[in-house]
């Protein structure tokens, strides 16, 4: 049992839930930020194997491909420290949630009446097919204005997501789009009977197919049954339907082990409920055991304090107080400025003066509720000459390059796949929409290439004739997998000069794509992955802070969720930006705003810096033009909260009082006419 000594009791409790004692309950363990979750949830999951569990009957369930393959590394770690050998952690049933219904779904194809070979689309590309069924049925022609296909997915995806009405989601989420819910129902149903003719699932459909298997009760019994154990990461980040999939699948609890923080719950534009944590117990006869892990790792006492402080005026939580070993003298810091400009003068210069004393830009991190918050302050770091790298912006599979060379993958892979097929046709020069719907409505055939063969459309030319030798072999798989993907970066090749002026650049994101493609035994693995879980940034983007030796971290505090950095800010903390004067509406609202900002407080180990701009200028208000605005301290940091912060002003009197200090002047303009007197 030397391999559990580093465990606090509390981790150790979790780790050993069951196994000896042999107490059949299912297993909350409420892990408080820092406090080591990642690492426990390993250690039991080794700890099960070293009693006896067979790993290919535990189901470990994270929200990244990374997570699951860090858990994966970690537990081989252990097992090895405490077996003394080296061996693999033999987790053969562990990835997200969508991975794990994308692979159940080809397992089952058969028996649910779905074709095996089909693909995934992206959001999207499944946005692009809402288009086309919302133009079929003349949607985008009406007298007022119908949504959007990207609002149209949207509702779509929240109402499957959160096994709501539709009604109910309009009237909650969308209410601007309320009068149109007949017309988004008929949308909705022919968007599903399109996805089923060109055999293409969307990223809910995973979840959606997987959890109408597990509705019939011999299906949830027979793929229950192969799982002696379930784990379940991020728990707090589930929506309704993946806790529907994961009742089903262990319906008495027994085995069952989520793991996760009510605290920061704050993914609900996502459909994610922070009921699922909350009510979690009560599903169960007994109730499940909790668990709380309370000891913090990460940052001093005065930061847990005034974290503490926030979170503890939540209207329902699990109750914790996250303590440390790690004390400092140093409270964290209120920081009031007279504005915007002012808040990011000031970030500038404690970030500059944080470099001084030693400590890294990338060891610093600025948060902020929304993108555009950190406008002011970018324009004050690009005058300051300081590099920074903004999470948030263009994903990888959002840029045009990398779509275009994967939807000639896919087409080959499903060429019943109409997006995938209208966007690479139109690739070819003089291929327009006309003519790609008239080549993709001839492939119905069982050989599309020789369809494609004795069809060439007008004025395509000799890059037809490419084009199709192209699918050709794609199709047959005559040169392999991961050689198919050179093939289709060769073909492209001189698209993509015609296309894109900075070519050189995006041919980087492609050898990118090729280095991917080469760790995936198979072309549709690779499909599947990589739209389930894609690299986070283009090249262009990713590569660009790198020209320099360091670089300040910029994110919002959604993806700031899990990170950690010595010394953090964060911008705005005022009524109208933390809460968001958009969510305001409801009590669950305002409550996940509150959670947005303590997890913003909890990324910060040594420093943490919340600033109080005193007035914003605000643009084009109806009938009163540009003007400032007073901003009042948020509501989440009332004064019994505020004692926890050393509270500033800056800049202060005496600084204030240098600044108005008479400066000398000199007429440059007067010596340069000079010179040439």
């Amino acid at each position: 049992m030397d391999y559990l000594a580093r465990l606090n009791p509390d981790q150790r409790a979790a780790v050993e839930h069951g196994v000896a004692d042999g107490d059949p309950r299912p297993l909350l363990i409420i892990a408080g930020a820092g406090s080591g979750k990642t690492d426990t949830l390993a250690h039991r999951v080794a700890h099960l194997v070293m009693n006896g569990a067979d790993p290919h009957r535990i189901l470990l369930l994270t929200f990244s491909r990374r997570a699951a393959a860090e858990m994966e590394r970690r537990t081989e770690r252990i097992l090895n420290r405490a077996a003394g050998t080296n061996a693999s952690a033999g987790l053969i049933w562990s990835g997200t949630f969508h991975a794990i219904g994308a692979r159940t779904l080809r397992e089952y194809s058969e028996r649910i009446g779905l074709d095996r070979s089909f693909t995934i689309h992206d959001r999207e590309d499944a946005a692009d097919l809402m288009n086309l069924v919302r133009h079929e049925l003349d949607f985008s022609r009406t007298e007022s204005r119908f949504p959007q296909k990207g609002t149209c997915l949207a509702i779509y995806s929240r109402a499957v997501n959160a096994e709501t009405p539709l009604e109910e989601v309009l009237g909650k989420a969308f209410p601007w789009c309320a009068n149109w819910a007949a017309e988004l129902k008929k949308l909705f149903a022919a968007y599903v009977e399109a996805k089923q003719r060109q055999n293409v699932l969307d990223y809910d459909d995973l979840l959606l197919y997987w959890a109408h298997m597990l509705a019939e009760r011999d299906f949830a019994a027979e793929i229950g049954a192969r799982f002696d154990h379930i784990l379940v990461d991020e728990y707090q980040d589930t929506n309704r339907l993946q806790a529907s999939i994961l009742l089903a699948l262990k319906p008495d609890g027994r085995g069952l082990t989520v793991v996760g923080d009510d605290a920061q719950s704050i993914y609900s534009f996502r459909a994610a409920t922070v009921r699922n944590i909350l009510d979690f117990p009560g599903h169960f006869t007994p109730k499940a055991r909790i668990v709380t892990l309370e000891r913090n790792y990460r940052s001093t006492q005065p930061i847990l304090a005034a974290s503490n402080a926030v979170i503890a005026l939540a209207a329902e939580r699990f109750t914790k107080n996250l303590w440390s070993e790690r004390e400092a003298s140093a409270r964290p810091l209120l920081v009031a400025t007279r504005d915007e400009a002012d808040q990011a003068r000031y970030v500038v210069a404690r970030v500059l003066e944080n470099r001084e004393a030693g400590l890294a830009l990338k060891s610093q991190a600025v948060l902020f509720r929304t993108s555009h918050h950190s406008d002011t302050l970018e324009f004050e770091l690009t005058r300051r000459n300081i590099p920074y790298l903004k999470f948030g912006g263009l994903k990888f599979l959002e840029a045009a390059h990398v779509k275009d060379v994967l939807a000639a993958l896919r087409f080959a892979e499903n060429p019943r796949d109409r997006v995938a097929g209208f966007r690479v046709t139109q690739l070819v020069p003089g291929i327009g929409p006309a003519n790609a719907a008239r080549v993709l409505d001839r492939l119905n055939g069982p050989d599309p290439a020789a369809t494609l063969v004795t069809y060439a459309p007008p004025r395509a030319g000799t890059e037809w004739k490419d084009f199709v030798t192209l699918f050709d072999a794609l199709f047959r798989r005559a040169a392999g997998w991961p050689a198919e993907l050179e093939a289709v970066r060769r073909w492209y090749a001189p698209h993509l000069e015609r296309l894109h002026d900075d070519a050189a650049v995006r041919t980087a994101d492609l050898v990118q794509l090729e280095q991917i493609a080469s760790s995936y035994p198979t072309r549709e693995q690779f499909l599947t992955d990589l739209t389930l879980d894609p690299p986070s940034a283009t090249s262009d983007q990713a590569g660009a802070p790198l020209l320099d030796e360091d670089y300040l971290i910029l994110s919002t505090i959604h993806s700031a969720k899990g990170q950690e950095w010595k010394s953090v800010f964060v911008l705005n903390a005022v009524d109208g930006c933390i809460p968001s004067d958009l969510s305001t509406g409801s009590t669950a609202e305002i409550e996940e705003e509150r959670r947005l900002l303590y997890v913003a407080m909890t990324r910060a180990k040594d420093q943490l810096d919340v600033m109080v701009p005193q007035r914003f200028y605000t643009h084009n208000q109806a009938n009163r033009g540009d003007r400032y605005v007073h901003a009042l301290r948020t509501r989440f940091i009332p004064a019994s909260v505020a004692r926890h912060f050393e509270q500033r002003v800056w800049p202060s009197a005496r600084q204030s009082a240098a600044a108005a200090q008479p400066q000398a002047k000199i007429d440059v303009t007067a010596r340069m006419r000079a010179m040439w007197r």
